[in-house]
C-alpha cells in the first residue's frame, strides 16, 4: 500500500499546487492550463487521442519487431566471428549516437514523401536497434567459464555450444535489451512523427503539433498525458513479461 499511496499523494499535492497557482496568478490558459482544464480537454478528445495512441503504439511495436529480428540475427553472426564484431560494432555505436532528427530527412526521402508511416517505422526501428543488439551480443559472450570448459571436455560441437550454452546464457541480457528498446521505440516513433510525419501519420505527435499550431495548450498536455500513460503501461507489460520469462528460464 505504501508503494501505491506514496506516489499518489505526491501527484495529488503537485496537481493541487499547480491548480491553485494557475488560478491565483491568473495564468492564461494558452500559456499554462490548469490540471482541471487538461482533464476537460482529455475527456473531450479521448476517442481521437485513443486512436492516435494506437497509431503510435502499433508503429512502435512494428519497429520493435523489425529491430529485434535484425539486431538478434546480426548479434548472432557477430558473436561467431571476432573480426566481424570489430567491423560492425563501431557502425552500430555510430548509428546509436547519431541524432534521430539528423537522419530523419534522408529516411523520409528514401521511404517516399507520400508514405510517411514507412519513415516513422524505419526511424523508430533505428532507435530500438542498439539496445537489443548490445544486449544480445553481451549475453552471447557472457558464458560461464566453468560450463564452457565442461563443453570442451565433452567435445561439444560449435552448434551444440550455441544452442545449449550460449543462447540460454544470453536470455537475461536479451530480455533486458528488449525492455529498454520497447520504451525507446515509442520515443523514436514520436520523434519521427514530429520530424517525418504528416497528416498521413496521425500519431500522438501529430495531435500535439495540431494543438500547438492552434495554441490549444490544454490539448497538448492531454496528448502528453496520453503518451505518458502509454509509456508507463508498455513498460509495466514488458517488465511483467520479462519476469515471467526469467522465471521459466531459471526453472529450466
Amino acid at each position: 500500500m505504501k508503494r501505491i499511496l506514496a506516489p499518489l499523494i505526491l501527484i495529488t499535492v503537485l496537481l493541487g499546487g499547480w491548480e491553485i497557482a494557475c488560478r491565483v496568478l491568473a495564468v492564461p490558459a494558452y500559456l499554462l492550463p490548469t490540471p482541471s482544464g487538461i482533464w476537460t480537454a482529455f475527456l473531450g478528445n479521448w476517442p481521437l487521442l485513443l486512436g492516435s495512441a494506437w497509431a503510435t503504439l502499433s508503429t512502435a511495436l512494428l519497429a520493435l519487431v523489425i529491430s529485434s529480428l535484425v539486431a538478434c540475427a546480426l548479434a548472432l553472426a557477430v558473436s561467431l566471428n571476432g573480426l566481424l564484431e570489430d567491423a560492425v560494432r563501431p557502425i552500430a555505436v555510430t548509428l546509436q549516437v547519431t541524432p534521430l532528427v539528423a537522419i530523419a530527412p534522408l529516411v523520409t526521402i528514401w521511404a517516399g514523401i507520400d508514405h510517411p508511416e514507412r519513415a516513422v517505422i524505419g526511424l523508430a526501428a533505428v532507435v530500438a536497434f542498439f539496445p537489443i543488439f548490445s544486449g544480445a551480443l553481451t549475453g552471447l559472450k557472457s558464458v560461464d567459464p566453468d560450463l564452457a570448459r565442461l563443453f570442451d571436455l565433452y567435445g561439444a560441437s560449435p552448434w551444440q555450444r550455441l544452442i545449449r550454452l550460449r543462447l540460454p546464457s544470453a536470455v537475461p541480457a536479451l530480455l533486458e535489451g528488449h525492455k529498454v528498446a520497447a520504451g525507446l521505440a515509442v520515443i523514436g516513433a514520436v520523434v519521427a512523427e514530429f520530424v517525418a510525419g504528416s497528416g498521413g501519420a496521425q500519431g500522438l505527435a501529430w495531435r500535439i503539433l495540431e494543438a500547438y499550431n492552434r495554441l490549444q495548450t490544454a490539448k497538448v498536455f492531454a496528448a502528453l498525458v496520453t503518451l505518458a500513460i502509454l509509456g508507463v503501461v508498455l513498460h509495466a507489460l514488458m517488465e511483467r513479461l520479462e519476469s515471467r520469462l526469467l522465471a521459466v528460464w531459471r526453472g529450466r
